[in-house]
């Protein structure tokens, strides 16, 4: 959970300390200004709005800038996925599409399209040659994204741009996309993918002999194996796209994000810490400290109004009020939700990390410690080194698979308020390793996700 001094991060904060005389710093920011300039995108309209001058360059910049929030469209879905052959971008692109009510647009689509001379010519092409020359697909993509539902609804680009002079005239023409998704997995498990698809000629639905084989013999008996799967045509086309996406990833340094493809679509698809905070109090033996002393002795719970007073203390501090704060692991219930909303603590990113309940408890019952160094061990992730420590870990009776399950329990409970609550929230995986979901959540911090299109 995050709350920062603008939605826009550290531009937004920027434009606004500009204003000020900086012979006065440190500033003291009313709070309600950010909280307005988030209730309302102040800060992403003006960002928004300075690129498209200087993308567009008008003559006249009054009437554009009318023009451009007369449209409002600012905040519709702008997406591209890109990816290899059998990594399941179009699958991802699908699913997204239909999740965010918008768009999808690919080469096949765009060259199929009817009552269009310019489509007619790519087909022409494409016919001849299996390929779309690089203007005549930007002028197809540049058509299609004039139409009234792409600038209502967004767009979602699945493969586009092929190459890296399509990535920089799609920018020289003031195409923009706010996210730029890049799937990735090693080219034996692409090939390997790739070789087991089959499809049912009567439904178009694709199927693979491995990981998604249909259980009706009906279905068995009519499936086709689709033209251009073998290793080799797999292994050229693969060869194709990492020589072309290397050269395209840097057009978009900011956007880009890479996933790993290497799992079920599903799952490509789906710090202030309070208890710190109260130890600090203790250990500073503040006003607060000697209230919350006692319940540290007797191992209970420290109550909410003794937590949230600590907590307004700490983020009040100058600090918190000019850099943001970020809080883990609170509000734990929908109670501490309401008391945070209601004193005006309102955080502008909520993260959820959403872990298998399997995963959990291998990961906190196996934890151990060595009494004689301290060392912390995990029996399947970080072994002891020898017998000889082994024999003498220790492990927290809290880290009991019995107490873990009564945790989560209430975990669960609680968290499906919380996600009520904070309805604009992102659930992430946690199941992955730090770097991967500290990436994702860099993202969603960095770049707003696209909402769904009403």
């Amino acid at each position: 959970m995050t709350r920062g001094p603008s939605d826009s991060g550290p531009q937004g904060a920027a434009s606004l300390r500009s204003s000020m005389d900086a012979t006065t710093a440190p500033h003291r920011i009313p709070p309600q200004m950010p909280q307005y300039g988030e209730a309302n995108h102040v800060f992403e309209l003006m960002q928004n709005m300075l690129e498209q001058l200087l993308i567009h360059q008008p003559e006249d910049p009054i009437p554009f800038m009318i023009d451009h929030l007369q449209r409002d469209n600012d905040y519709v879905p702008k997406i591209v996925i890109l990816g290899p052959p059998a990594s399941g971008k179009t699958t991802i692109a699908m699913w997204l599409a239909k999740h965010l009510s918008t768009n999808l647009l690919s080469v096949e689509g765009l060259i199929a399209k009817e009552y269009s001379p310019l489509a007619a010519d790519a087909r022409m092409h494409y016919q001849k040659f299996k390929m779309v020359p690089n203007m005549l697909l930007i002028r197809l993509m540049q058509e299609r994204l004039k139409e009234e539902d792409c600038i209502r609804r967004g767009w979602i680009l699945d493969g586009i741009p092929e190459t890296r002079e399509q990535a920089l005239t799609i920018q020289t023409l003031g195409i923009s996309p706010r996210h730029v998704i890049v799937l990735s997995a090693p080219d034996t498990v692409l090939i390997e993918r790739n070789l087991g698809k089959r499809i049912d000629p009567q439904t178009g639905e694709i199927y693979h002999t491995t990981f998604d084989w249909p259980p009706e013999l009906e279905i068995q008996n009519r499936l086709m194996v689709p033209a251009g799967i073998s290793e080799g045509e797999t292994a050229r086309k693969l060869l194709e796209y990492h020589r072309n996406i290397v050269r395209i990833l840097p057009s978009y340094p900011k956007i880009l994000k890479v996933i790993s493809a290497d799992q079920p679509c599903v799952d490509v698809f789906y710090q202030v810490c309070c208890g710190q905070l109260l130890k600090e109090a203790v250990a500073d033996k503040s006003k607060y400290g000697d209230l919350i002393q006692p319940f540290f002795e007797k191992e209970i719970a420290v109550p909410d109004n003794i937590i949230m007073k600590v907590l307004k203390q700490r983020l009040d501090q100058q600090d918190c009020v000019e850099r943001g704060w970020v809080l883990h692991g609170f509000p734990r219930d929908l109670d501490q939700a309401h008391t945070m909303d209601s004193q005006g603590y309102k955080p502008n990113r909520v993260f959820f990390l959403n872990v298998p309940f399997d995963s959990v408890i291998e990961r906190l019952s196996l934890r151990r410690t060595d009494p004689v160094t301290g060392e912390r061990y995990h029996l399947m992730y970080k072994p002891p080194p020898t017998m000889e420590v082994q024999a003498r870990l220790l492990q927290n009776p809290k880290d009991s698979e019995e107490q873990i399950k009564l945790k989560m329990d209430l975990f669960y409970r609680n968290s499906a308020e919380l996600e009520q609550f904070y309805r604009d929230a992102i659930t992430l995986n946690g199941d992955q390793d730090p770097y991967t979901v500290f990436e994702y959540i860099e993202s969603g911090i960095i770049n707003l996700l696209p909402k769904k299109v009403p």
